[in-house]
């Protein structure tokens, strides 16, 4: 059992979430939420099984910022344990297939039984209901199901995976945060907890709801790579530098096309007709020409100071040293781990970066009314892990 006695700060101090521990969507969102200042307590299958990923501690953002126990949820005393815990609480969040917390009894019944007041955070991927509820999937299933996938890659080419981004974290954990977040003001309103069900197919679908409007007024066709934001547009793609590596061009707007074409230069006749889609295989054909004469940090240079919304396409390693991000503390470099800091920020109440947990056993169950002794017999039972 580990824990944090790192004095918090941040808009979401005082708060207190336990975190059922899992992966993706849910340790995303309980580091996030730890970094705006709550109170976390992840709570660790005693039997651990085999994880899909490895990371040695100090990169394992899964846990850091977090109070960790390890309990036998299958122990009667586990189940009272985590109900204690949940007395306590003001949120739990959790990402098992529907039907697994009711069969350890720590369903949301049993735990607003012990806290009304409590916010219960679910996780799934098709929802806790709907034929495909119980079922399988990762990110690239819920996204293909959004419909958001068959939109995103190269006209003559096949959808292509935008990492796990869209549906584990923007579908998932934001939705999953905006949700708990929202029942908490709520919950402070009525006194009354509820259950928040937030599925990476709802979420992935929402984030596409833009385009499904696009659609309907007639101005987005149901194809990839010949729309306006989808790389159908030539200046809204990007090119190859004579490095081998790449600008983003992203000038929309007629002023910023402008500048663009000023800049580059480009044939005048592109810049009276930008959204002329007759001229634009001719005008993604001299744009490319253009760019490949230069490598990339000579054209970054060039556009640097213009408002032709053109950027080098930077690595995962350089992105932290891009002179603006060095500026604005966009990462943060902890026990040899460079990542983003936290976000967003506060005028009065910052977020801070999550530190390892340490042990501190009597210190994080005392916090819940479970005094040394009880500490003791639970882990010489084998209840909870020393």
């Amino acid at each position: 059992m580990e824990g944090s006695a790192q004095r918090k700060s941040g808009p979401l101090a005082g708060f207190t979430i336990i975190e059922m521990a899992g992966l993706g969507p849910v340790p995303h969102a309980g580091l996030m939420l730890a970094e705006l200042g709550a109170r976390v307590v992840r709570v660790e299958r005693l039997a651990k099984e085999q994880a899909f990923l490895t990371l040695p501690p100090r990169y394992d953002l899964d846990r850091h910022g977090r109070e960790i126990v390890r309990i036998d949820l299958k122990h009667p005393d586990g189940k009272a344990l985590v109900l204690r815990l949940v007395g306590g609480a003001d949120a739990l969040i959790e990402g098992f297939r529907p039907g697994v917390m009711e069969r350890l009894g720590l369903g949301p019944d049993a735990a607003l039984a012990a806290n009304p007041r409590l916010v219960y955070g679910r996780m799934t991927g098709f929802g806790q209901d709907g034929p495909l509820a119980p079922r399988a999937g990762h990110d690239l299933t819920y996204l293909a199901l959004s419909g958001a996938l068959h939109a995103i890659g190269p006209k003559e080419g096949r959808p292509v995976p935008p990492l796990n981004l869209v549906a584990d974290y923007g579908g998932g954990t934001m939705f999953l945060i905006m949700g708990v977040l929202a029942a908490l003001l709520e919950a402070c309103r009525s006194g009354n907890g509820q259950v928040v069900d937030a599925a990476m197919i709802d979420g992935a679908s929402m984030l596409a709801a833009p385009f499904f409007a696009f659609m309907a007024a007639g101005i987005w066709q149901d194809r990839r790579g010949v729309n306006l934001l989808d790389s159908g547009a030539p200046f809204y793609d990007t090119y190859a530098c004579a490095d081998g590596r790449h600008v983003a061009v992203a000038c929309l707007e007629p002023q910023f096309f402008a500048e663009f074409c000023r800049l580059l230069p480009l044939d005048g006749r592109f810049t009276q007709a930008q959204y002329d889609q007759t001229l634009w295989p001719q005008m993604r054909e001299a744009i490319a020409a253009r760019i490949a004469q230069r490598p990339r940090d000579e054209w970054a240079a060039h556009f640097e100071a213009t408002d032709a919304c053109v950027a080098p396409v930077l690595s995962l390693r350089e992105a932290p040293e891009h002179p603006h991000n060095r500026a604005r503390k966009t990462h943060v470099t902890t026990d040899g781990l460079t990542r983003p800091a936290p976000a967003p920020r506060f005028s009065r109440t910052q977020g801070t970066v999550s530190p390892q947990p340490v042990r501190d056993v009597s210190a994080m169950l005392g916090a819940f009314g479970i005094d040394a002794d009880e500490t003791e017999r639970l882990a010489r039972e084998g209840v909870i892990g020393r």
